[in-house]
């Protein structure tokens, strides 16, 4: 059989109607919107259908309208009885991978993620913090570039997402010259990048405190199915491990491009995107080009989906 990973998407993979198409068409997918309404005390399924772009933006709704999205879109694919043999998220999506391997109960995990967005938009005062995107130069060579451009000011590689892509975080005047620097030592792109935080450096320590005490006083329960974490690019399956990971991960960079390669170098022959957008997908791709992947997020793509992994079941059954 051939094996494959559940890939759950972060922040910017939002945009106006997303799930409404699985929550119309599967019970199992309204059924997650209806209880992550139930926990927050709040008509997310509304803001996710209804809302507009300015509303989702807001990061304490795109975080758990992202979690929302992603679990109702795995538990119509577990209900087609496709599951992963391992999971792993980017930076939120690990929140959404933790829910599908049974480790965090969706409501808690719902009301956490709410926090975990409030906490990191009041960490930094709004136009003190900044992200970008590097495009084109290896990742050591980004972090040489960041050593330069920091001075003494916070600045650092956030998302390692390919050896073609890094993010970087910190305070904005830092990023805007770690931009002009690569920009000028041949990157082929080099982007300010539309966020409200500076996610994933030591400028969102006070989000981490405060979301510390939030995960202590947490139920973690260990894992159906191993899941590769952001801050060290290894499976765990306990419960326990699981928590010090999201911890550590709110100040930690996201090591995906790492993960990837274990997760390819564990024998896995096919990606799932389970959620909003196709980041996570394009990103596989850079990754090693030989990867299959697919998406799910609307009835469309699920169907696809699902005919091409009996497609790659079907190969490997009879190779």
């Amino acid at each position: 059989m051939a094996k494959l990973a559940f890939l759950f998407p972060g922040q910017g993979s939002q945009y106006p109607g997303m799930g409404r198409d699985l929550a119309q068409n599967f019970v199992a997918a309204r059924e997650v919107f209806d209880e992550v309404d139930a926990a927050l005390g709040i008509k997310l399924s509304k803001i996710c259908w209804e809302g507009s772009e300015q509303e989702l933006k807001k990061t304490e709704n795109t975080q758990p309208a992202i979690l929302t999205v992603s679990v109702a879109a795995y538990r119509v694919l577990r209900e087609k009885a496709v599951t992963p043999d391992v999971v792993a998220g980017h930076s939120l999506g690990e929140y959404s991978a933790l829910v599908a391997a049974g480790a965090l109960d969706l409501g808690a995990a719902a009301k956490l993620v709410r926090k975990r967005g409030r906490y990191m938009q009041e960490a930094v005062p709004e136009g003190q913090g900044a992200m970008a995107a590097i495009l084109g130069l290896p990742p050591a060579e980004v972090v040489e570039i960041t050593k330069k451009a920091a001075g003494a000011e916070v600045l650092a590689a956030a998302n390692l997402n390919s050896m073609e892509q890094t993010v970087i975080s910190g305070t904005a005047a830092a990023v805007k010259r770690t931009v002009e620097m690569a920009s000028q030592l041949g990157a082929k792109r080099a982007v300010m990048l539309p966020v409200s935080a500076p996610f994933h450096c030591e400028m969102m320590m006070p989000a981490q405190k405060r979301l510390e005490a939030d995960l202590r006083a947490a139920k973690f329960h260990d894992l159906a199915f191993p899941l590769f974490t952001n801050v060290d690019a290894e499976p765990i399956t306990k419960g326990d491990d699981a928590r010090e990971a999201l911890i550590r991960q709110v100040c930690m960079p996201v090591r995906w491009y790492e993960s990837i390669q274990a997760m390819i170098g564990d024998g896995i022959h096919m990606f799932v995107e389970v959620g909003p957008g196709k980041v996570l997908s394009g990103l596989s791709r850079q990754i090693d080009r030989g990867v299959r992947g697919v998406g799910v997020e609307d009835s469309a793509s699920l169907n696809a989906a699902l005919e091409k992994i009996h497609q790659v079941q079907v190969e490997k059954a009879e190779s």
